[in-house]
């Protein structure tokens, strides 16, 4: 529910410069399981790239401290060369499900050589995941240079405007 204790963490992570939240709640997300086989396939964790002036105002990607956290815990790399944000776009907070995902149209290009992803199966990470439109276009951009499954995970998800609790 909004303003609960996760709102808190996540608010404190990201705007108040509390990076070092990044480590518990990446242990909190890898008590997340995904089925054996998925586990077995996973290549790679892929944190969402922030547009450049907003790490310089935060100082660190938060995408980033978590999936640095996650690698460690479950032993798999963290990859920052293969997905960039080609463009800054607004802050989704205050946007539609229908604007968030205009904002995020092709923001993001895969910089992986086509071959190189081929068959992968990577995980996005990112903090929360409101109406998924910044993950998809994500997703899409590690699809386009090749990855064959691209999976979610998020520490919360926070509500959309108009959704109902």
């Amino acid at each position: 529910m909004p303003g609960g204790a996760a709102e808190s963490i996540v608010h404190a992570f990201k705007y108040d410069g509390w990076h070092a939240l990044g480590a518990a709640m990446a242990r909190r997300m890898a008590a997340l399981r995904f089925p054996p086989d998925v586990e077995r396939e996973r290549a790679a964790l892929v944190p969402v790239p922030l547009a450049s002036s907003r790490r310089r105002e935060r100082g660190y990607n938060q995408s980033e401290v978590l999936a640095e956290g996650l690698a460690r815990l479950w032993n798999l790399p963290m990859r920052t060369d293969l997905l960039a944000r080609t463009r800054a776009t607004t802050t989704q907070t205050r946007l539609t499900p229908g604007e968030r995902q205009r904002n995020v149209a092709n923001a993001f290009r895969s910089l992986a050589d086509r071959g190189s992803l081929r068959g992968c199966h990577l995980v996005l990470v990112d903090d929360v995941v409101t109406t998924a439109a910044t993950l998809n276009a994500c997703a899409a951009a590690l699809h386009d240079g090749g990855a064959r499954i691209v999976s979610f995970v998020t520490f919360g998800r926070a509500p959309a405007l108009g959704d109902r609790w």
